[in-house]
């Protein structure tokens, strides 16, 4: 394989107007990859030999095996390996076996189901929920259900791609504005017609390649003062932002204020599954027009019961939330102090900005190769200028391993000069 230098990137291979054949696109970018390296796709696509926690083993693509200590997982609280949710598991599949074959609204939904929903409403203090097959598929779900041509959405730049794609589906207006500029979203607000009545603020609480927060008591103002509803994702908020771990509003102390509290349950959670928490006549509307639940078959109840022991975990604070924070600000405290730009994260969701994808690929690929796996961020998930290693933290890493980390992430920071 060539590995000659080439300017050519993954915007290069996107939609192109209607004028040519669907799949030139396709042949181009499978002759490319053939021919070319893009060595910020070394660390994708691995396969992982084993569950979700602080060690691992993941196996290269050429078939190397690697054991790794793993800064790349979204099982912040390291709930997938719990003995609790394990056992629920097991035992719900014994019961129920590991599907449920119909979509919820048929004969989809088990009394498991609708605990989990019942948990979740409680756990955000409304007064239903409605879960979805994933995350994606809950906002996609949602928006598409409640917005339409006419409607105005407005949304962060930096919002998930599946609350994009929901707005997209929908067919209403969609006005952007930076990313957590209140000045900014102000401006927009102002400038709606008042004849456009729907409106929908949308914002992730956490924000996925940033690790920062939405400041959503100044959305909540800004929302009443201009009549807008309020949806937030919470999907990498929950079980740890705020006091007790519910998330963005309890944060800001904006709780009871939004209209739709949305998420995954693959992250923190640990599972699969998406949610809406918001007043029971909502989740009903929902269970009727959100398209992405209707016709999907249901979470298989495996999943629903492993959730419930989760959420009981959560309410009760023996989730180790306090251990993942301290983890968190070790780790953050150590790569600042050795002056990597980590932005403005405060979060489980640590961003190592590197700003150049040869610098970031030949990076990340040396940590992997010597046993720390974080993940690479860069097109389409953020602009290439602020292409990034993103380091997600779990509350089951050692202080050992955070400090061999620290020290190869210090050792290869130079060696690439990401810093000095």
């Amino acid at each position: 394989m060539s590995t000659e230098k080439t300017d050519r990137n993954f915007e290069d291979f996107t939609h192109r107007g209607g004028g040519v054949d669907i799949m030139q696109k396709v042949d181009e970018l499978d002759d490319f990859l053939n021919h070319n390296s893009l060595d910020y796709l070394g660390g994708l696509g691995l396969q992982v030999k084993g569950p979700a926690a602080d060690r691992v083993a993941v196996l290269e693509a050429d078939g190397t095996e690697r054991d790794v200590i793993m800064l790349g997982s979204n099982s912040y609280l390291g709930l997938t390996t719990h003995p609790r949710v394990i056992a629920a598991c097991k035992k719900a599949t014994d019961e129920y076996g590991y599907g449920m074959g119909a979509v919820p609204l048929y004969a989809g939904t088990s009394p498991l189901h609708r605990e989990l929903e019942e948990r979740l409403a409680a756990f955000y203090g409304t007064e239903d929920a409605i879960i979805f097959p994933c995350g994606y598929s809950g906002n996609v779900g949602v928006i598409a259900a409640l917005c339409g041509p006419g409607d105005m959405v407005i949304n962060d730049t930096a919002n998930h791609a599946s609350i994009f794609d929901g707005c997209a589906l929908s067919g209403a207006d969609i006005k952007i504005y930076l990313h957590r500029n209140m000045r900014h979203l102000e401006k927009v607000l102002k400038a709606l017609p008042d004849s456009q009545r729907g409106r929908l603020i949308i914002t992730d609480g956490v924000f996925s390649m940033h690790g920062d927060l939405a400041p959503l008591d100044q959305i909540v103002e800004l929302a009443q003062r201009y009549h807008c509803r309020i949806m937030i994702d919470e999907a990498h908020a929950v079980g740890v932002i705020g006091p007790t771990g519910r998330g963005t509003a309890e944060h800001f102390g904006c709780s009871g204020k939004i209209d739709l509290t949305c998420g995954t349950l693959s992250k923190t959670p640990g599972a699969i599954g998406g949610y809406c928490a918001g007043s029971a006549a909502l989740v009903r509307y929902l269970r009727y027009y959100a398209r992405t639940y209707f016709f999907s078959t249901a979470l298989p109840a495996p999943v629903a019961a492993g959730l419930i022991e989760v959420f009981k975990l959560m309410e009760a604070d023996q989730a180790g939330r306090d251990r993942l924070w301290k983890n968190v600000d070790y780790m953050l405290n150590g790569l600042r102090s050795l002056g990597f730009d980590t932005g403005e994260t405060q979060s489980a969701i640590i961003p190592v900005i590197v700003g150049d994808e040869m610098k970031l690929g030949a990076f990340q690929n040396e940590l992997r190769q010597r046993g720390v796996f974080t993940n690479v961020v860069t097109y389409p998930a953020v602009r290439r200028k602020e292409c990034r290693l993103r380091v997600s933290i779990m509350n089951t890493l050692t202080q050992s391993e955070m400090d061999r980390a620290l020290t190869l992430f210090a050792e290869l920071g130079r060696k690439y000069s990401v810093i000095k």
